[in-house]
């Protein structure tokens, strides 16, 4: 099957899906579109403190949204991407099928939160892109330090770009 003149396959025969638009799986909302660049943070499961995260319930989304870069540039919970080994995990799992899902144009790995600014492919979905990092990553690093259990908070922050000034200042503040 074709659609709109592409393969219904990707490489490594991965179905071609369509994308879900706006969307509200949980608690987030996530925009998915083809040929969209997004900036992307997920974060460690341990990296918010309590009442920052409670506190969403009662604020605005981007009052809420600096509040918690804040926190997490203040190097909360366990910091375990601090570690050079787990961090270089991370960035094998940004590279992985970079040429076939996304292209990747800034990243960066702190302490307790990743950073990626990417464009996502047709028939490559957000929510599955960040599954897959987290997915892969989780298991070698609980490997690699000798742990079981979740690593990550199992939702991601996703804000697609607007225009070349949105995305020079974002791969700015992610550098």
């Amino acid at each position: 099957m074709k659609e709109s003149g592409r393969p219904a396959h990707l490489g490594g025969g991965t179905p071609l899906l369509r994308h879900r638009g706006w969307h509200t799986p949980r608690k987030l909302p996530h925009f998915d579109s083809a040929d969209v660049t997004q900036a992307i943070t997920f974060r460690l499961a341990d990296s918010l403190p309590a009442e920052v995260v409670d506190a969403r319930r009662g604020e605005g989304a981007n009052a809420y949204r600096e509040r918690t870069e804040a926190a997490l540039e203040a190097g909360r919970g366990s910091c375990l991407l601090g570690d050079a080994r787990n961090s270089a995990i991370v960035e094998a799992a940004l590279w992985h099928r970079m040429d076939q899902l996304y292209d990747l144009h800034a990243y960066v790995v702190m302490p307790n939160h990743v950073h990626a600014l990417i464009t996502q492919r047709d028939g490559a979905r957000l929510a599955d892109i960040v599954g897959a990092w987290k997915s892969w990553s989780v298991k070698e690093i609980n490997r690699t330090v000798g742990r079981v259990g979740p690593l990550w908070q199992r939702d991601y922050y996703d804000r697609y770009i607007r225009d070349e000034g949105h995305f020079l200042s974002t791969i700015d503040y992610i550098e």
